[in-house]
């Protein structure tokens, strides 16, 4: 896949390729953004004469062609796909390289979507699972099995923001032949490269920072260059599959990744400053974020990231109860699921994105608030947490 190079010849820096990989102005009229291509089906010159590999938008579609260019050129990767949903993706990933007496070992606080998929529909087709810590290489090692065909990361884990050892994961995977996944949602390539530190493949939901405006539902795999017969199994999977992004919805994660760099940096700035605010008060009793000196994954976060994120959590004084009431007491942090949006976002995990873990090894403390922190004026968020918590 053709990259974008700077006028020296070298690779394009990252919000150049955010501009440009997969867009180039329309060969027809010159329009500077790729035109959505709302169409099912496409001319064809003679049978099996296909115009650029077109034949059918469940196979292919330029619009989302595009989407798939740029994911490429962002993550480090040699193709993207771009699908439905997040869980469209990892669905499809999972199903794809698993099959029945498989094993997954993901992380003791994934996502909720995650572990349902995985513990929920891929087990009833006979594939195993095992929670386990990922920051402790240790304990990952000692739940390896000859049967473990995938290593599911995140890093930041979502809700408590925990770091993983990205290339030492990596390691440990490729000695027991797994494929190492690294979600890469709450990092973004921005922030985080991990096809660069040894992961095989990206997964994204891209309803969050990529499309950064919470107007689309969508998701991606990234593979990396040296698996190109994975990527063909990907792909061949994605058609068969079909949970395909629209040429609607591709479009607008486009219109997102270009100023994802310019969000990320404020995103990451109104975290850092939510983050210490909220360490100084005396109704939160801790909070999870790695920008902090005293998180246990600070280091490690701060060699394999270029910023911190967005994302903060933290625990109120006087449980869940306590929790809940100061989730439904802001004004600008808005209560609701999701996010990666320019607005902010307030929500109770226990009870909401993390409901589906409840009475599993990943059930979060039900104290704990999560914070998308969004790019409006900081010293309005602190204000509105202040009486929030007040």
């Amino acid at each position: 896949m053709a990259g974008v190079t700077s006028s020296a010849g070298n690779e394009a820096g990252f919000n150049t390729r955010a501009i440009h990989a997969g867009q180039e102005p329309d060969s027809l009229t010159g329009a500077v953004s790729v035109p959505i291509y709302a169409t099912s089906t496409y001319k064809q010159d003679g049978v099996g004469g296909l115009r650029g590999g077109y034949e059918y938008s469940r196979s292919a579609n330029p619009t989302r062609t595009a989407l798939e260019e740029a994911l490429a050129a962002l993550e480090g990767g040699q193709r993207g796909l771009a699908f439905a949903s997040g869980l469209a993706a990892s669905d499809t990933l999972l199903r794809a390289v698993c099959g029945p007496g498989d094993h997954v070992l993901l992380p003791d606080d994934a996502y909720g979507g995650t572990f349902r998929l995985i513990a929920r529909v891929l087990a009833r087709w006979g594939v195993e699972h095992t929670p386990v810590h990922l920051s402790d290489l240790d304990a990952v090692r000692a739940a390896v099995r000859p049967s473990t065909r995938v290593i599911w990361c995140e890093t930041p884990t979502n809700p408590l923001l925990g770091i993983a050892d990205i290339a030492g994961l990596a390691g440990i995977a490729h000695e027991a032949g797994a494929l190492f996944v690294v979600d890469n949602t709450f990092a973004t390539p921005y922030l985080q490269q991990p096809l660069a530190l040894g992961a095989d493949v990206v997964v994204h939901s891209t309803t969050k920072y990529l499309g950064g405006h919470s107007d689309v539902i969508g998701g991606a795999l990234v593979v990396g260059r040296s698996n190109v017969e994975l990527a063909e199994q990907l792909a061949f999977h994605q058609n068969a599959m079909g949970a395909v992004a629209g040429p609607f919805d591709a479009f607008l994660v486009l219109r997102g990744i270009k100023t994802l760099g310019v969000r990320m940096d404020r995103h990451c700035d109104n975290a850092a400053r939510v983050a210490t605010f909220l360490t100084g008060h005396p109704a939160v009793t801790r909070v999870y974020y790695p920008g902090l000196p005293e998180h246990p994954g600070h280091d490690l976060a701060a060699r394999q990231m270029r910023g911190f994120g967005g994302m903060v959590s933290f625990s109120v004084r006087g449980g869940e109860e306590a929790a809940v009431k100061v989730c439904g007491l802001t004004s600008i942090f808005i209560l609701g699921e999701s996010l990666g949006g320019v607005e902010s976002l307030i929500e109770h995990p226990g009870r909401m994105t993390h409901a589906s873990v409840a009475g599993s090894p990943l059930e979060v403390p039900g104290d704990l608030v999560r914070l998308s922190v969004g790019i409006e004026d900081v010293e309005d968020l602190i204000a509105d947490l202040t009486q929030a918590l007040s």
